[in-house]
């Protein structure tokens, strides 16, 4: 097993490809790094190849081409080691629901050869940090599906990695169970000095979260930023116009008269166009006078969705 006690980068991406047996080209040769403590998200929708790289970063997925290292560890050469400083939390539940949480942390925490001498502190300090402590004897098929993700989570980092891995890690839950689990993840950077990496295709959850986000489409980063810098590129309001006919037509008047910039876009019947240094509502006033068809007008702050959308051409929000 390899070794490096000072690391620069937590996570090294070159040129990752992954091709499945059928032809399916999953992840087209990304590149990204992602340095100690930072929270990373890959952001995109279902099918985009964020779970596929995050299975490839965990040794779970072999590359078919291109290099990756977790803690100065290569996935490849020495997956042992990468596995040792990582851990990963997956879509789809692993806990045994027969078991108490409590019997599922301890048996975690003895396949990762966490010393008996700090198991059972570990084992309490994290169930009071992740609000499990009142339920942490019952089983596992009693609790909620937000209180199963919190022991998931709780267990995944019993063995303290130095890499945290989510994926879609609130997928399937109300909003108020997805509130309360990103204001356990925001803390977890914070208490327990780990780089988090996580997928979403939840616009709010990479905002919030993330010192940076990739944008995953159809296998490529088509965008690697702060969500800051990404929602600056969107501008400073957006204008969104629906017109009853022809959104391509409309769009080339608007820019045709200067109404619309080059980063204005059409996708369908609706048309949105980034708003810098001036009113939005002066640029809603003067598309109105150009005698397009217009249904609706609307003026509001960019998402991350605009970002997606002027990228690919195809939208987050409804995947």
């Amino acid at each position: 097993m390899t070794t490096n006690n000072d690391i620069s980068i937590s996570i090294s991406v070159q040129g990752l490809t992954k091709t499945w047996p059928d032809g399916t080209q999953a992840v087209r040769g990304i590149d990204f790094d992602v340095a100690p403590g930072e929270v990373f998200g890959l952001l995109g929708p279902n099918g985009a190849g964020k779970s596929t790289t995050i299975g490839m970063l965990t040794t779970t997925v072999v590359p078919t081409a291109g290099r990756a290292t977790v803690h100065g560890h290569d996935v490849q050469r020495d997956p042992v080691a990468a596995r040792s400083v990582s851990a990963v939390v997956f879509q789809d539940a692993v806990v045994d629901k027969a078991l108490s949480g409590r019997r599922n942390l301890e048996t975690h925490a003895r396949l990762w050869g966490v010393p008996v001498a700090r198991r059972d502190q570990r084992i309490d300090g994290h169930a009071t940090s992740f609000g499990l402590s009142d339920i942490l004897d019952r089983p596992v098929s009693t609790y909620s599906g937000g209180q199963r993700r919190r022991l998931e989570i709780a267990r995944s980092i019993l063995s303290e990695p130095q890499v945290l891995f989510l994926d879609e890690p609130t997928v399937g839950l109300d909003p108020r169970i997805r509130h309360e689990l990103l204001d356990l993840i925001a803390g977890l950077r914070n208490r327990l000095q780990m780089t988090v990496m996580l997928t979403t295709h939840y616009l709010d959850e990479a905002e919030r979260l993330c010192d940076r986000v990739g944008i995953i489409h159809s296998g490529s980063i088509v965008a690697l930023d702060t969500p800051r810098a990404l929602l600056a590129a969107v501008g400073d309001e957006v204008v969104e116009m629906r017109v009853g006919t022809n959104g391509a037509a409309a769009l080339a008047a608007l820019q045709t008269d200067g109404v619309a910039g080059d980063d204005a876009f059409a996708i369908g019947t609706t048309i949105t166009v980034p708003v810098r240094g001036r009113p939005a509502g002066d640029v809603a006033a003067a598309a109105a006078g150009l005698g397009l068809d217009l249904l609706a007008t609307s003026t509001r702050r960019p998402t991350l969705d605009d970002v997606y959308l002027r990228l690919t051409g195809a939208t987050l929000a409804s995947v």
